[in-house]
């Protein structure tokens, strides 16, 4: 299960205003509107989908996730926020987001990635794209630039931004508030900048307090990228028993040297079941084979433990938003 902090959730049901019930939308992601705002908490990625969801059908969220996006304050996100002011240029802040985003959120990866006018900061979240995500997509792309506008120290308008879905019925109050061309049904996620607005000076940039907030910024990411080693251990097992089919969950508590209650409990430890689990090792190795070129579709297929490619493709494009071949020659291509 993927998870994203909570400051978006929290956010977003400020912007929606008097038209939702603040108390009872926090609640269905498990907050509570009296806490305080804690970017490090988190809430499972679907349950934030399913929010933003129930609240389109209560208001018009045309512009909701401009309104989220702008509303976000570089203090709230802690050492990361810190980290983003410090660096020294525009261009090493998106760095910063870029290396360290796992701090905030297990389901989206970000790229700057060279491109013809400038340079792209390209938001990845797979899965199907959804309305809640849809809206979540947007309110991240308005959040980056917000965040950028507030350590350059000259206004700050993109070249172009990018959404891959489809427009919402208007598309004026976006082009209004990015100060540029907004193109819907696009290939990518991104925000296109000039290179000269990248290499601008910070506002507050600091080399030395930059340098002192990453290596704190490092530590973090180590301490939450290291996998229990049960976890771990469980994932080899998976993997190995996968081209056999569906792996039982006491079989793979046998091989651990477990009973399947201890290991049921030990994984519920760690926030996960063996459902999960499987479908998460599932994935990781369909990705890892198809960066390669060894193996054809159908032998991935069986690898993964799928007994027909077909099956197979409709996991992963459930998974990733892509078919298998697509993905393939994403990766191959860059």
């Amino acid at each position: 299960m993927g998870y994203v902090t909570s400051l978006f959730s929290r956010k977003v049901v400020a912007a929606a205003g008097d038209g939702v019930d603040a108390g009872a939308m926090l609640a269905s992601v498990g907050l509570t509107s009296d806490a305080p705002c804690d970017a490090g908490q988190m809430v499972p990625a679907e349950c934030y989908y399913d929010m933003l969801e129930r609240i389109a059908e209560q208001v018009d969220v045309t512009e909701l996730p401009l309104r989220t996006g702008a509303s976000m304050r570089l203090d709230e996100y802690g050492a990361l926020g810190l980290a983003f002011k410090a660096a020294t240029t525009l261009r090493a802040s998106y760095a910063r987001v870029e290396r360290y985003a796992r701090l905030w959120t297990s389901v989206v990866e970000y790229e700057l990635r060279p491109a013809t006018g400038g340079t792209l900061f390209i938001l990845h979240r797979a899965g199907e794209r959804r309305l809640g995500m849809r809206l979540s997509n947007e309110a991240t792309l308005a959040s980056a630039v917000s965040l950028a506008r507030q350590v350059c120290p000259v206004p700050l308008t993109p070249v172009e931004v990018l959404i891959r879905h489809p427009a919402p019925h208007g598309v004026a109050a976006h082009e209004e508030w990015f100060g540029c061309p907004v193109r819907f049904g696009a290939d990518l996620d991104a925000i296109l900048y000039a290179d000269e607005t990248l290499a601008r000076p910070n506002i507050l940039g600091d080399a030395g307090i930059s340098q002192y907030l990453t290596t704190h910024l490092d530590a973090e990411l180590s301490e939450i990228t290291r996998q229990p080693p049960l976890v771990a251990q469980a994932k080899a097992a998976i993997a190995q028993a996968l081209s056999e089919g569906a792996p039982k969950m006491p079989e793979i508590a046998r091989g651990l040297g477990l009973s399947a209650r201890s290991f049921h409990r030990r994984l519920s430890e760690h926030g996960m079941n063996f459902q999960s689990l499987t479908e998460e090792t599932r994935r990781d190795l369909a990705e890892g084979l198809l960066r390669e070129e060894s193996h054809s579709l159908a032998e991935i297929a069986f690898l993964t433990g799928f007994s027909e490619q077909s099956a197979f493709t409709r996991a992963f494009k459930r998974w990733v938003g892509t078919t298998p071949a697509t993905y393939r020659k994403e990766m191959t291509t860059r």
